[in-house]
């Protein structure tokens, strides 16, 4: 069986922690009556073995059951560790889908609601420091339109763009022992213009008087040494780096920035101490990054960046969202920048942190985005903003994210084109990103019926097959310039809602392609075909020919990185092979030409 036993929290480090994925007990729920016959109670057992942290869905999972079971339990044992007597002992999960109700021991612990973000509960009065339990009690309502499902689908059978769905844990459960006085949080926020970094410091429990000690590195080089002296639980310190060294700024060579082409990282280590004596050591890293949109084009460190993307789900075909191993993360992203990509759109998924920690360190930029719930509500829209807050807070760190992508395709706000209501929660989402985190952008409703956003994000997969030179010719038109995209309907949906129009922000085409090429026997479909390898490059070619045609597009998305079950439209396989040599992708990617980037009119 696999085995994810990397640590699941990387900018976050401590060195006192104990993985619990693995084998646990586990068994279906039908009837939902666990809770009153107490199968918490650490004396029943149940009937299943699941390999966790994969979905009883996965096959990894040793279950492999694509049926809808509503209410699921998990239960494990574990011994903490004898040395962390005195020190409070966290229980993590890093994503259980949706509802979670945690017990130790047989006491309840606590209860978390959504199913992409962690969450942790402090179970220290409830040990016995001997032999613990753990059980979880899981509500995943399987046709409920109102959470936040994403690509999984409220029907049983997978169809069109729809997934198997995943239920209960399907990230690294764990556990960690701190003192009671250490750091709750961390936060760095760069500001490249001044060449400083902002960095905010949250205690739990530390005495007035104790002492946060801050060690910046950049490439085991010390750029910085700081001591505070704790009076309140939250500090707030900003650290010059670049110090009048022109060679440290992005105008030479990119300096100590971050960029895909060179993904500089510096290195924090956090020491608190009380009485002298270090309570907490925590690491930690961030990146000097700078993402913001003028005249018609998104900069990267002040300077135009295009944006050459794919459309990244995020499944596997033995995990579904899990990912069997943390090098699948690394090949996933090293097979994208070979074929001359420079990012993803991680679509309809919070991804493992992994993930974005690879991202960071290899140089992959990333548009992070939430599932959406199909229908809308006061409690979808509800639900939608819990999970986003739950978001910002634990991925504001990573270098790699540079946009925001609340809503897609109009998924969860079908009415938006008319409904004022609709338009108001997109505007809220926008908003509430921001004020959570003032230093990315965001795109309010990536595809079409777009209200305040920062990108344009247009989705048109009308570029016919090759023999259809008319639809090719039409799709090549409507992107040439900015009023042929904007007057474009191409899912019959206006580019803007009513009442909302183009204010000058960069225009990126943000799906497209899906050129569905069969490497096997396996059926599915894609938005058009190719028999043969060497059609699938020509008419990948074709398609790009287009993009880079246009006189105002700053950006694109290419749809999409894998094949994912009933899609056979990705640049691979669902395994992971190339289709083709990706050295052909990247080639044609390359194409360049002086009008690529230039300013809008």
């Amino acid at each position: 069986m696999a085995r994810r036993n990397e640590y699941p929290r990387p900018q976050f480090v401590r060195k006192e922690w104990q993985n619990l994925n693995g084998t646990w007990q586990f068994d279906f729920d039908d009837a939902d009556i666990g809770v009153k016959e107490k199968w918490f109670r650490p004396d029943h057992q149940l009937s299943r073995r699941i390999e966790v942290p994969f979905a009883y869905q996965s096959k990894l999972s040793g279950i492999h059951d694509p049926s809808f079971h509503d209410w699921v339990w998990y239960k494990r044992g574990f011994k903490a560790d004898a040395a962390w007597k005195g020190k409070r002992v966290l229980l993590h999960f890093g994503a259980v889908d949706y509802r979670a109700w945690v017990y130790v021991n047989g006491q309840y612990v606590g209860m978390h609601e959504g199913g992409h973000t962690p969450f942790h509960f402090d179970i220290t009065d409830a040990l016995t420091w001997e032999e613990e339990q753990v059980a979880v009690r899981v509500e995943d309502p399987s046709t409920d339109e109102t959470i936040p499902r994403g690509k999984q689908f409220w029907l049983e059978k997978p169809d069109a763009i729809w997934y198997t769905p995943t239920t209960g844990i399907w990230q690294t459960v764990w556990l960690e022992a701190v003192s009671d006085a250490h750091l709750a949080r961390v936060k760095f926020q760069p500001d490249l213009d001044r060449g400083d970094v902002i960095a905010e410091f949250e205690t739990t429990r530390a005495a007035a008087g104790a002492t946060l000690e801050i060690e910046i590195s950049f490439k085991g080089r010390t750029v910085v040494t700081d001591q505070i002296v704790i009076h309140e639980p939250y500090v707030k310190r900003s650290y010059h780096l670049i110090n009048r060294n022109i060679f440290r700024t992005a105008v030479h060579h990119d300096g100590w920035t971050w960029t895909p082409e060179n993904p500089n990282l510096f290195d924090v280590k956090l020491t608190l101490r009380q009485n002298g004596r270090a309570v907490d050591e925590v690491e930690s890293y961030f990146g000097m990054r700078k993402i913001h949109t003028e005249r018609g084009m998104v900069y990267l460190n002040n300077k135009p960046y295009y944006q050459k993307l794919v459309l990244d789900q995020g499944y596997w075909p033995d995990g579904l969202l899990t990912a069997p191993s943390d090098e699948d993360f690394k090949r996933d992203i090293e097979l994208a920048k070979a074929m001359g990509f420079n990012g993803c759109r991680k679509h309809q998924k919070v991804e493992d942190p992994r993930f974005l920690y690879w991202a960071d360190r290899l140089g992959f930029l990333v548009w992070g985005e939430c599932a959406s719930a199909p229908s809308f509500s006061t409690d979808a829209a509800a639900r939608l903003t819990r999970e986003w807050i739950e978001i910002v807070e634990r991925d504001f760190n990573h270098p790699c994210i540079v946009a925001w992508v609340p809503l897609n395709e109009s998924w969860g706000v079908p009415d938006i084109r008319s409904s004022r209501q609709q338009q108001f929660h997109s505007l809220a989402m926008y908003s509430l990103i921001h004020s959570l985190d003032p230093t990315r952008l965001v795109v309010s409703n990536d595809g079409w019926e777009l209200t305040k956003t920062d990108i344009c994000a247009v989705h048109n997969y009308n570029h016919g097959q090759p023999d259809e030179m008319d639809k090719y010719e039409y799709f090549k038109a409507s992107l040439s310039t900015k009023e042929e995209i904007l007057r474009s309907q191409p899912g019959r949906r206006a580019i803007y809602a009513g009442g909302f129009t183009h204010e000058g922000e960069p225009i990126m085409l943000t799906e497209f392609g899906g050129i569905a090429y069969r490497v096997s026997d396996e059926q599915g479909w894609g938005y058009t075909s190719a028999g043969s390898e060497e059609e699938f490059v020509r008419e990948y070619r074709r398609i790009m020919e287009a993009v880079y045609a246009s006189k105002v597009l700053h950006g694109f998305c290419y749809t999409q990185l894998t094949d994912v079950e009933q899609e056979v439209n990705g640049l691979l396989t669902y395994d992971r092979k190339p289709k083709c040599d990706p050295e052909q992708i990247r080639r044609i990617n390359a194409m360049w030409h002086p009008g690529v980037l230039r300013e809008q009119t």
